[in-house]
């Protein structure tokens, strides 16, 4: 099974997108330049849609 969460972080970090803190469980709280809302992005995303949907979330493009 592909695990997403790597990449999809390391997009995040290149389009300057920033975590803020530690979320509940095995999620994180991120901020983006591109969108008006904190985030929230799981450790381990499984899902391409996932990983998808946090990018639209972020304001960014879908790259998966």
């Amino acid at each position: 099974m592909n695990d997403y969460g790597k990449p999809v972080r390391e997009l995040l970090k290149e389009n300057g997108c920033e975590r803020l803190r530690l979320g509940r469980g095995d999620h994180e709280v991120w901020r983006s330049p591109h969108a008006p809302n904190p985030f929230t992005v799981p450790v381990k995303i499984k899902s391409r849609h996932t990983a998808n949907g946090i990018l639209k979330d972020a304001g960014l493009a879908k790259a998966f």
